[in-house]
């Protein structure tokens, strides 16, 4: 087999994004009686975008009457999740990398693989995954960038995974797609790509089992890439 194509997860999987977006979540939710959130909290929620995230948020405080979200109708309650999503991003975008960094190893890994075909595919949308990977310095690494808004359907959801196959014109034989989620190891599947699931991030492992490898830090890419292009 010749792998010449390698798919990355953005957070969780390349950097370390939970501070900043716990945060973010934070400052969105705090003029409506929602409780604040901690970094673990958020590390439980985030993977299926931040329209979900919020849902989510709004779903788990229901039954509470200190909450404004049950003194509206579904339409204000709709558009109560619209303003939290603004409020969200606008304070996201300004504080993209106050604590956000890549995970040990990123860099130097990322630069072991130059000979293959690299790209990003995120659940966070493609306009804040540029930014995030620019001001980190990691743009150069990839030939594709894809975030959420890039295709109808998200991770876990194979459409990401086949755009991105056929932008940079490659057989799913010849590709690979590194995660540390079970959406990052659905999709790949669903698409026929190898799938390598990463312990160091946001899900835990029994979650990502079913990936056909696991490695514990993402230094260990670069020889499992040689031994699966030797076999």
């Amino acid at each position: 087999m010749t792998l010449k194509l390698i798919i990355f997860d953005l957070d969780g999987t390349l950097i370390d994004s939970s501070v900043d977006i716990t945060n973010a979540l934070n400052h969105a939710i705090a003029p409506f009686g929602l409780n604040p959130l901690t970094r673990e909290d958020t590390i439980k929620l985030v993977g299926e975008g931040i329209t979900r995230l919020i849902e989510k948020l709004l779903a788990s405080s229901r039954g509470d009457s200190a909450s404004p979200v049950y003194l509206a109708d579904e339409r204000g309650t709709l558009k109560l999740k619209e303003f939290i999503i603004n409020r969200f991003i606008e304070y996201y975008t300004a504080h993209l990398i106050d604590h956000t960094r890549p995970y040990e190893g990123v860099r130097e890994t990322l630069a072991s693989l130059d000979g293959f075909h690299k790209a990003v595919i995120s659940n966070k949308k493609t306009a804040l995954s540029h930014m995030v990977l620019d001001q980190l310095g990691l743009s150069p690494f990839f030939e594709v960038i894809l975030g959420s808004d890039a295709v109808p359907e998200k991770k876990p959801s194979p459409m990401p995974v086949l755009k991105v196959l056929s932008e940079l014109r490659t057989e799913p034989v010849h590709a690979m797609i590194v995660g540390d989620s079970n959406f990052d190891i659905d999709a790949g599947k669903a698409a026929g790509v190898i799938t390598v699931a990463v312990t160091y991030g946001y899900r835990p492992r029994e979650v990502i089992a079913h990936a056909d490898y696991m490695i514990h830090s993402i230094a260990e890419l670069v020889p499992l890439v040689e031994k699966i292009n030797v076999s």
